[in-house]
């Protein structure tokens, strides 16, 4: 009787662990965690000829735009490289000074077209991110 309790006790303990071990790692966030990929050069000129679309930018505006793009994510890129992750307020105020300087180039029918654009990029990005990893709105 005694090696059938012990071989009930030790079933009873591996179902334990088992289960327990289960709820763990169920309990962990799911998918990529982390700050997305810089975007490629390639990935850099098709924002600014979308935005050209969007916004019928002059060829000095597009070149101005183009020029504020690659200089922002190259920021970026050395941020995400450094020794540490730079925090959500770092890479937030990053964001609004970029755009507060792609705005300047603007003329003010465009700054209220960029605004829109912007806003429906986002709303386009949280569809596309879980439920837990939203950004505030802007």
């Amino acid at each position: 009787m005694t090696r059938k309790n012990n071989l009930i006790r030790s079933i009873a303990a591996v179902l334990t662990i088992t289960i327990m071990s289960t709820g763990l790692v169920l309990a962990q966030p799911s998918g990529k965690q982390g700050p997305p990929p810089v975007p490629s050069d390639k990935q850099i000129t098709k924002m600014v000829k979308e935005l050209d679309k969007e916004l019928d930018l002059s060829d000095e505006q597009q070149e101005q735009v183009s020029e504020l793009y690659f200089a922002h994510f190259a920021e970026v890129e050395s941020l995400q490289k450094s020794s540490s992750r730079p925090s959500r307020s770092v890479m937030e105020k990053l964001d609004e000074s970029f755009e507060v300087s792609v705005k300047e180039v603007l003329n003010e029918e465009q700054q209220e077209q960029y605004t829109s654009w912007l806003k429906e990029q986002e709303q386009e990005r949280s569809k596309q991110r879980p439920q837990g990893g939203q950004r505030p709105p802007r």
